[in-house]
């Protein structure tokens, strides 16, 4: 592999990529996951509820309390996506492995079959070959 050849991935990984990127909702979920579990949303969120409980609301507790329920509420739904779509490249993963590890398994029983024939045949002839001298 050359320095200008694009990175391979396993082909359950493109697979998955080529699904998620093909559905808008996936992207959006993805992009919304991404940036929720990030710091930045940490900060941003930490100096939004400090400027809101200062400058906004004389008594913020209600308001932000129900606005922190909903944003748990929602975060909560995204990180089962999360969850969910890595269970399922998982899942794709491992039974694109299986397969793989399957046809492998075929190809070198049938290679030690045909070594096991020559070999055989190899000793078959070698005394004839002898007697023959």
């Amino acid at each position: 592999m050359t320095v200008s050849d694009p990175p391979r991935h396993h082909p359950a990984v493109a697979a998955h990529h080529a699904t998620r990127a093909a559905d808008a909702q996936l992207r959006i979920a993805d992009a919304i996951t991404k940036f929720a579990g990030s710091m930045m949303f940490v900060y941003l969120h930490a100096v939004i509820f400090v400027g809101w409980m200062l400058f906004v609301e004389t008594n913020p507790w209600p308001t932000l309390t129900l606005v922190v329920s909903l944003e748990a509420i929602f975060l909560s739904t995204f990180v089962m996506i999360g969850q969910n779509r890595q269970a399922s490249f998982q899942q794709a993963k491992a039974d694109h492995d299986f397969v793989e590890s399957e046809l492998e398994l075929k190809s070198n029983t049938d290679l030690t079959r045909a070594i096991h024939a020559m070999t055989t045949e190899l000793h078959n002839r070698l005394p004839a070959a002898s007697e023959t001298r």
